[in-house]
């Protein structure tokens, strides 16, 4: 199957949607589905999934629609999702510890396998509630290789984000999610993904105060 290696942005962050889909179809013993059913469960429309596809090849048929075993077994591979990743916490505050107890793997084959904080918070040294070892950030790099580990989930404060980021590319990390609000500046082989939780609160209210000032 030829894939087109040009995907937009836009059709990358989709691909876990179209997954989790497929997934719950497979789970509902669903066999086949068309594209306007696959739209409506995301919330676009099934112009959009068409061309989202057609940069995979010819995923379905016209009048027979979507192998839902078939095409989740596809986006399975192309998400990586066929072996376990393990991935690594930096920054157990609030958010991070919250982060410590959300079951990734109960729904991906991802799992958080060690958390970093500096020395002197007070989980350096013991397990989370979940098991989870929590150590020092100066023990990251020989953590790693022992974890066999390139993805780091970044909790620390926005004044500390650069720096810490800095110490994961030095140590071998390729992978990013960052919840700090701020733009990291990496080497252009490690990709980053970036969380705002504030951002994304103010566009929900905007949205909301637009739909009020429609009616």
């Amino acid at each position: 199957m030829t894939i087109d290696k040009t995907i937009p942005n836009a059709t990358a962050r989709r691909l876990s949607l179209y997954y989790r889909i497929f997934k719950r179809l497979n789970a509902e013993s669903i066999d086949k589905v068309n594209s306007k059913q696959i739209a409506d469960a995301i919330g676009i429309d099934s112009a959009t999934v068409r061309r989202d596809f057609s940069y995979f090849g010819e995923l379905g048929r016209r009048g027979f629609g979507y192998d839902v075993k078939k095409l989740m077994t596809f986006f399975a591979d192309i998400l990586n999702d066929n072996s376990t990743t393990n991935v690594v916490l930096v920054g157990v505050g609030n958010l991070g510890k919250a982060l410590l107890h959300y079951r990734f793997h109960e729904r991906n084959k991802m799992q958080i396998v060690a958390a970093f904080d500096t020395g002197n918070h007070d989980m350096i040294g013991q397990n989370s509630p979940d098991g989870i070892p929590v150590y020092d950030i100066c023990q990251i790099k020989d953590q790693l290789a022992k974890l066999k580990s390139h993805t780091a989930i970044l909790t620390v404060p926005s004044v500390k984000a650069q720096e810490v980021a800095d110490i994961l590319v030095a140590a071998g990390i390729k992978g990013i999610l960052s919840f700090s609000p701020i733009h990291l500046n990496l080497p252009n082989d490690v990709v980053v993904q970036y969380v705002d939780l504030t951002s994304e609160l103010q566009t929900l209210l905007y949205f909301m105060n637009q739909d009020h000032y429609d009616k």
